[in-house]
């Protein structure tokens, strides 16, 4: 009788519409390649040199083996639950309710944080237009609410419109980035072929391994696809690919990308405050290319504040089912097949904040800076309890788990050293601050676990146990 019920009052999630192409956008989409070449090849270069190339690379290989532990999951459980789901297979509902947790706290700071930077490059296109005014407090505010408030609106209207709008923009500020950096290489000439950055010589392993760090950060969201469980054609075999695929195309990109800007713009790139700008200008690209380039960045940073919010619904809809947040959460939108009412939360939740931000006289991209750092705690957290969970599970089920174990190890280490990476030496306010308001709201959420633990302890009994066979819908 409760089964019907819930099949009355719930239409689920729209079932086997998403392509592979579409789960790659999603995943890619939360990377959001095209603002992390912006910005951060220049900031690694500060420390590590020509050692630049080198810290993408072990950026990707640690990201790598994280994916690999994920998707041995993602082959075996089907979910929106993502990296929730997967850690109750090896550490049961504390573990689970962490990770849940941690993701949400992950991929809602990347979506409030990334619509800071989709202001800022908007405000900066209209400025190009001739709108001097764009760059106003008011202008401001108003490019956040129509931003955050188109975002939310994609979110909820379907799974795949907004993986479309995601793939649409990311394929288009990709290109125009790439058409960028293969101009500078073909003006440098004979030029572009820089041996120095293929040696070791003079690299500063500290600078590299802090550089990685930063690599590691431009990679948080690469495995959001493993929330589209339900969505997904053949969900075992399209997700692991597309995250194991977005990851290395993702790491080719930030490796050719770091080589050009250091081939062109020399010990320049770290003082520059735009580096693909500086490109733009030195080369002498044609003036309508800069708007174009600054529309590509924008759009970069809209697409991931459209892919995490996909990603915040899907995992409180799998705790609503469950009956670990209130069940009205653990419901869809009738005709969208969308978590609309977490949505409808979430996605005013970033734009409140950063309007506050705004009105404290921050500027967008600090925005960027700063909720993106509290929601990287979080992904890092999640990363490190997936990989622990991935050695018990494979041990517990006698699962051949060499390669996990070495895999688990590299990420978890990795993850322990970005985190210390980013508490010491102490950095200067806020991001010093930051560490503890990550560490409060986990323990405030933790208060309704211990709630649940006490009162109601059968619905720990259901985390980690919500698959795609288990959800109602049409397909």
């Amino acid at each position: 009788m409760t089964h019907t019920t819930e099949r009355k009052v719930d239409a689920g999630l729209r079932e086997g519409v998403m392509s592979g192409p579409e789960l790659a956008a999603q995943a890619i989409a939360s990377i959001a390649p095209s603002a992390v070449i912006a910005f951060t090849a220049a900031s690694i270069f500060l420390g590590a040199g020509n050692g630049t190339m080198f810290a993408f690379v072990l950026a990707t290989i640690v990201i790598l083996c994280v994916g690999y532990i994920v998707s041995m999951f993602a082959r075996r459980h089907a979910s929106a639950g993502s990296l929730y789901t997967y850690v109750a297979k090896g550490l049961g509902p504390t573990g689970a309710f962490a990770a849940g947790v941690a993701l949400l706290i992950g991929s809602w700071g990347i979506a409030a944080g990334s619509l800071g930077g989709a202001v800022a490059y908007a405000s900066d296109l209209l400025q190009i237009f001739g709108m001097e005014s764009a760059s106003s407090l008011g202008w401001l505010i108003a490019l956040a609410v129509i931003i955050g408030g188109l975002a939310t609106f994609f979110t909820i209207r379907g799974i795949r419109i907004s993986a479309r709008i995601s793939l649409v923009l990311e394929l288009v500020s990709v290109f125009i980035i790439l058409v960028l950096l293969i101009a500078a290489l073909v003006w440098l000439g004979p030029d572009a072929w820089d041996p120095a950055q293929f040696t070791f010589e003079g690299v500063p392993f500290q600078g590299v391994a802090a550089g990685m760090v930063l690599g590691i950060l431009g990679f948080v969201g690469f495995s959001s696809a493993d929330a589209l469980g339900r969505e997904a054609r053949n969900p075992h075999t399209a997700i692991p690919r597309a995250i194991m695929w977005s990851a290395v195309v993702v790491g080719v990109l930030y490796v050719f990308a770091a080589y050009t800007q250091i081939a062109v713009l020399g010990d320049d790139l770290g003082e520059v405050a735009s580096p693909l700008q500086a490109i733009n200008e030195r080369i002498g690209m044609p003036g309508w290319f800069a708007p174009i380039l600054v529309f590509g960045v924008a759009a970069s940073f809209f697409a991931v504040v459209v892919a995490p919010l996909n990603v915040v619904g899907r995992i409180i809809y799998v705790m609503g089912k469950e009956g670990v947040v209130p069940e009205r959460f653990g419901r869809t939108h009738e005709t969208h097949l969308t978590p609309h009412r977490v949505l409808l939360i979430a996605g005013p939740a970033a734009i409140a904040l950063d309007v506050i931000l705004l009105l404290m006289g921050t500027h967008p991209m600090d925005i960027v800076v700063w909720v993106d750092t509290y929601g990287t705690y979080g992904y890092m957290v999640a990363y490190a309890l997936v990989a622990i969970a991935g050695v018990v599970y494979t041990a517990r089920l006698g699962i051949p788990n060499r390669l996990v174990w070495l895999c688990a190890v590299v990420a978890v280490v990795a993850m322990a050293y970005v985190f210390f990476a980013n508490v010491w030496p102490m950095p200067v306010f806020p991001i010093n601050v930051i560490p503890y308001l990550f560490v409060a709201t986990m323990l405030l959420a933790f208060s309704r676990f211990w709630w649940l633990k006490a009162n109601r302890p059968e619905v720990l009994q259901r985390v980690g146990n919500t698959h795609t066979e288990m959800m109602e819908g049409v397909g």
